[in-house]
């Protein structure tokens, strides 16, 4: 019998919440990995105390230098128990580091030391972020209000003192990144949408020139030795694919330290290039977390895949399957 074809999407920062506290208890399926990856974590909280906490602290497991390992991990832990033909990997975000280390760019342990590096650098990163969605209340594309909110990021960029940009293009969704004076500069001229635009918490202006030192330090402690070329197909977060044989070692370091830490993320675009390039059978959300599973689907919607039009369409077709939920879990075969 024939198995179905995947591309797995890699989660990145806020997707590890209340509800997910204990989901490497209750699913990592190899535990002296995870043991090898708490080894990693000299000086900082192991991930089976995080994991295993009475109760939930987002100022405690929310925290880049918590946070990216906590989700990186559970993202792994899923992706070792899918039974799916895996024709590409990709990721948002820090995602991104995850998805390395699926495609077999990088090792597991060293994909752990790269998302770990990286998320306790973060802690340093200044500025923050926020998100705002620029579909229509039932995901139809609308680029004019798309093209209306960009300008006016431009227009308040361009004040003095005021820092914002494009942080990651994601599906119906823009997340913006920038210095205080920016986001409240872009709060005070959008008129609230219901929670919208919305600070996310523990989160520094990623993906936007604010974070050319961070990425400096990264390359100081992150060596060229630690990447390899992938074994599988491997999506950017400029929509571009890594092809296995096809590029060097040190240039998937220089962009993994460079443009993906400095310019804006393109999920959109990522998805748009595996939907249309690849053609799977299913999208494969790993965990923690199933919040990336909407904008999942409205980037399918932006990229009119198989007809998608709006979101009524989506629920309905739905291509996707998130590991996070019960019921969807055993679909992918993967080890409980």
């Amino acid at each position: 019998m024939t198995r179905k074809t995947a591309v797995v999407i890699c989660p990145g920062r806020g997707t590890y919440n209340a509800s997910e506290l204990g989901y490497l208890a209750r699913h990592f399926p190899d535990a002296a990995l995870l043991s090898r990856f708490d080894a990693l974590r000299k000086g900082q909280e192991s991930l089976r105390d995080l994991d295993s906490a009475a109760s939930f602290q987002l100022s405690r497991h929310g925290r880049g230098d918590n946070a990216s390992g906590l989700i990186f991990a559970a993202s792994y832990g899923d992706f070792q128990g899918l039974d799916l033909d895996v024709v590409a990997v990709t990721g948002n975000s820090m995602g991104w580091y995850t998805a390395l280390a699926c495609a077999g760019a990088v090792t597991p342990e060293d994909g752990f030391h790269i998302a770990n590096t990286m998320g306790r650098l973060m802690t340093e990163a200044p500025g923050g972020q926020l998100i705002h969605p620029h579909t229509t209340e039932d995901w139809r594309p609308d680029p004019a209000r798309k093209a209306a909110l960009l300008a006016r990021v431009a227009e308040i960029a361009t004040r003095p003192g005021h820092a914002l940009a494009l942080s990651i293009d994601l599906g119906g969704f823009l997340v913006l990144a920038g210095n205080d004076a920016g986001l409240r500069a872009f709060e005070a001229a959008t008129p609230p949408e219901g929670r919208f635009p919305m600070r996310l918490a523990h989160h520094a202006a990623f993906h936007t020139g604010l974070m050319a030192p961070i990425a400096e330090k990264g390359r100081d402690l992150l060596p060229a030795t630690l990447f390899k070329t992938p074994d599988l197909p491997l999506i950017d977060g400029r929509g571009q694919t890594w092809w296995p044989g096809a590029q060097t070692p040190g240039q998937i370091r220089d962009y993994t330290l460079g443009h993906q830490v400095t310019e804006a993320y393109d999920f959109t675009a990522a998805i748009r290039t595996a939907a249309r390039d690849f053609a799977p059978d299913v999208f494969v959300l790993t965990g923690p977390g199933t919040t990336l599973g909407g904008a999942t689907l409205q980037a399918l919607i932006l990229a009119n895949w198989r007809g998608l039009s709006c979101k009524a369409d989506a629920q309905t077709q739905n291509p996707l399957l998130s590991m996070a939920l019960p019921d969807q879990r055993p679909l992918t075969k993967a080890h409980s």
